[in-house]
């Protein structure tokens, strides 16, 4: 129980999306992902999967103009996407 609450205390809320859905997640102020945004405060402490890693940079390298087109829409048109800068700008 100790350890919980002392990673709880080592992560701030956010706001993020998931999907359509506005959703609380945790920011990690310390461990490997420490400023990553998070659905759970243990995940700040975990041991990256080295496989998954690498074939996410091999599909962002080949996708990288479309992605941040998408991203950059995505951000400027979604509600969803709107409300969670709104409201992660409001936590400041």
């Amino acid at each position: 129980m100790l350890v919980e609450e002392i990673i709880q205390l080592e992560t701030t809320m956010a706001w993020a999306r998931s999907g359509k859905k506005v959703v609380r997640k945790y920011r990690c102020s310390t461990g490997r992902l420490k400023g990553k945004i998070v659905s759970t405060p243990g995940a700040c402490y975990k041991a990256p999967n080295v496989k998954k890693r690498i074939k996410l940079m091999i599909t962002k390298a080949k996708f990288k103009r479309r992605n941040a087109l998408k991203s950059r829409r995505t951000k400027r048109i979604n509600p969803a996407s709107r409300r969670v800068q709104s409201m992660n700008k409001a936590m400041r």
